[in-house]
């Protein structure tokens, strides 16, 4: 055999895994198709700009995060907690009192603080406030029938749906309930940013507790029963043996290589713009209540993270739903200038990206563990195995490294 373990796959569940099997002192090898690690959560450096591949935040309040990232190493940068709206009336932003002190008058005059709303708002949120356990026993429906059952209506709801738009990707209401709830519920906890060297860094800190590099470049084309383990036949030709193999590829390949059903998913296209003034300087996460065109939401990075552009520019970054060829470079800037509130005759296009499989859909009855052990030591992990977040990968991954451990160290 030529490891104890073969991980396919090194974005973050596969990483977080063969980390947490190498602590249990088993052998481990990890194939990753592509020319580095990170899988779906990936960086790339521009012209002194950081863009990641999608528009992603890492939310410290995830219970995973808060166990196995050391978040302090990755110098978080934070955004501001709240966001600006764009709306037929100009730019309102709802921001945390407690962070945002002197926006606290502002915010409670606004049209979306209004005691009926809060009052339905407060109804919806309480599910997601409790205790999990009774949140995940509860009945789920969607997103949008959990909102109709609130009586949530009006500019607050809205708002919320075009925040949560942004996050699931997708714009119909019909993600879980309970799912965005526990969404809800970490947010409310936490305040979302992105590490001083890019989402790439936490992959990388994943990466530093294995105890060989990742075997980049090496696509596993198929995975079989062989000699009492299994034989994983890589794209160079080499079979490599293990009594257990864990499949940690994305949700479509995984399903290829297990035999298992392929999830459905949602992707994303994300422009990044660099520019000489920042169009705001605001660092929240700016949305348009008036739907009048195609991005779910804009940002100036560099204001919540210095660190993404170079000295004396500055970055913009503005996302849409994949649908179809998606729209044109001039929709994106006419809407992401309009949500900013700036002319963007003059922004550079820094990169584009079209991430065509960024998340799972999670259709009510949302099942958050669903079986990583598919028999006989065949292994699969993902978000697809959990929730589709940060926080599903990094739970997936332990879950699929402690149940290989009480395969193969049974006494341990």
């Amino acid at each position: 055999m030529d490891a104890d373990v073969i991980v396919i796959g090194a974005g973050l569940a596969g990483l977080q895994c063969a980390r947490h099997l190498t602590r249990a002192g088993l052998t481990v090898r990890v194939l990753e198709a592509s020319d580095d690690i990170g899988g779906r959560v990936r960086t790339d450096l521009v012209d002194g700009f950081r863009c990641d591949r999608g528009f992603q935040l890492l939310n410290p309040a995830y219970p995973a995060v808060k166990r196995d990232v050391d978040v302090r190493a990755l110098h978080l940068q934070s955004f501001g907690r709240g966001v600006a709206v764009r709306d037929a009336a100009g730019l309102t932003v709802l921001a945390d009192p407690t962070r945002h002190p002197s926006r606290a008058v502002a915010t409670l005059r606004s049209p979306y603080v209004r005691p009926a709303q809060l009052k339905a708002a407060a109804a919806w949120a309480a599910a997601a406030l409790g205790p999990v356990k009774r949140l995940l026993a509860a009945p789920d429906t969607t997103f949008a029938a959990s909102l109709d059952a609130a009586g949530l209506e009006g500019p607050l709801r809205t708002l919320l749906e075009r925040f949560i738009t942004g996050v699931v990707l997708e714009d119909e209401g019909t993600t879980s309930a309970t799912f965005v709830r526990l969404l809800v519920r970490a947010f409310a906890l936490g305040t979302p940013g992105v590490p001083a060297q890019g989402m790439s860094a936490l992959p990388a800190q994943l990466a530093a507790g294995l105890s060989r590099p990742v075997e980049l470049r090496r696509r596993a084309t198929s995975v079989s029963p062989i000699g009492g383990g299994w034989g994983v036949q890589a794209d160079d030709g080499v079979l490599l043996t293990a009594p257990a193999v864990v499949v940690a590829a994305d949700p479509v390949s995984a399903a290829r290589l297990t035999g298992s059903p392929a999830p459905a998913m949602k992707g994303c296209v994300t422009w990044w713009f660099a520019v000489d003034e920042p169009p705001s300087d605001l660092d929240f996460l700016h949305l348009d209540a008036t739907r009048t065109g195609p991005v779910v939401n804009a940002a100036v990075m560099s204001n919540a993270a210095p660190s993404y552009a170079p000295a004396g520019r500055h970055l913009v970054q503005a996302t849409t739903l994949l649908r179809g060829e998606g729209p044109s470079e001039a929709e994106v800037r006419a809407h992401a200038g309009a949500i900013l509130g700036a002319d963007p005759a003059s922004w550079e296009v820094v990169t584009v990206h079209r991430v065509e499989r960024a998340l799972p859909v999670q259709a009510p009855p949302v099942t958050v563990r669903q079986p990583v052990h598919l028999g006989d030591g065949l292994y699969v992990t993902g978000d697809h195995r959990d929730t589709a977040s940060i926080q599903g990968a990094l739970v997936s991954g332990r879950r699929a490294a402690r149940a290989v451990v009480r395969r193969l160290r049974p006494a341990g």
